[in-house]
């Protein structure tokens, strides 16, 4: 696809599992509650526009939960376009020095991954004053479909804040950054939940798989930048 630039109007505010984190990191090893029932809840609703407020109340925990582990991923040498329209580097997006929170995402899913945004929207939220310090990145594994403009729109309806932005790019590029990080399945089909988590370039990458909530992923993610 050529991308083409435009102004960005902003502000804006299933897969074998691995070993679990052991030793030193065990730290990271929680059972979250999973929020499978919350995805009812935002279909029949229709909630998008109120993605980020405090009133979701997570259902009651089940018996397993998000599998953690540390993982080493190198960053691909591919370009891809952001929702703002611009061309970038993937590695330099993920090596400015900030701490960055990954997942990926297509548009037009109707249930895992507006489950994910919101739970994105959620921790940006909490986070208040320090969220201008990590890079919430969200990368499209549909980008013939999702246009920067579609992105775009998706990212609005999240409230999505300058910190986090999103991503889509040529179809090989994507699949390219999802192999690098142990996400690619197929297709779009067979996405599933993951979330993945890096203190600071160099750093090892804390792997979350299957639904988090906000409060954990704060948690992670304030474990993660102890311990870096």
């Amino acid at each position: 696809m050529t991308p083409q630039s435009q102004p960005d109007p902003r502000p804006r505010t299933r897969c074998p599992a691995p070993a679990a984190v052991g030793g030193r990191h065990s730290v990271f090893v929680r059972l979250a509650a999973l929020t499978g029932v919350a995805l009812l809840v935002l279909a029949a609703s229709g909630g998008f526009a109120n993605a980020a407020d405090d009133a979701f109340t997570a259902p009651a925990p089940e018996a397993s939960g998000p599998i953690r582990s540390i993982r080493q991923y190198a960053v691909p040498a591919v370009r891809l376009v952001r929702d703002d329209g611009k061309v970038v580097s993937l590695p330099d997006e993920m090596n400015d020095g900030r701490p960055i929170v990954l997942n990926f995402i297509f548009t037009t899913c109707g249930s895992t991954c507006p489950l994910m945004s919101s739970v994105f929207a959620q921790f940006e939220h909490r986070l208040g004053a320090d969220a201008d310090k990590v890079h919430l990145m969200s990368i499209s594994i549909d980008p013939e479909q999702d246009t920067p403009a579609r992105l775009h729109e998706y990212a609005q309806k999240f409230h999505s804040g300058l910190e986090w932005q999103h991503y889509t790019g040529t179809l090989a590029a994507s699949i390219t950054a999802q192999r690098a990080f142990d996400v690619y399945r197929g297709g779009k089909m067979s996405h599933a939940a993951v979330t993945l988590m890096r203190a600071a370039p160099g750093k090892p990458w804390l792997r979350i798989e299957g639904f988090v909530t906000a409060d954990d992923l704060v948690r992670d993610y304030r474990e993660l930048l102890a311990a870096r």
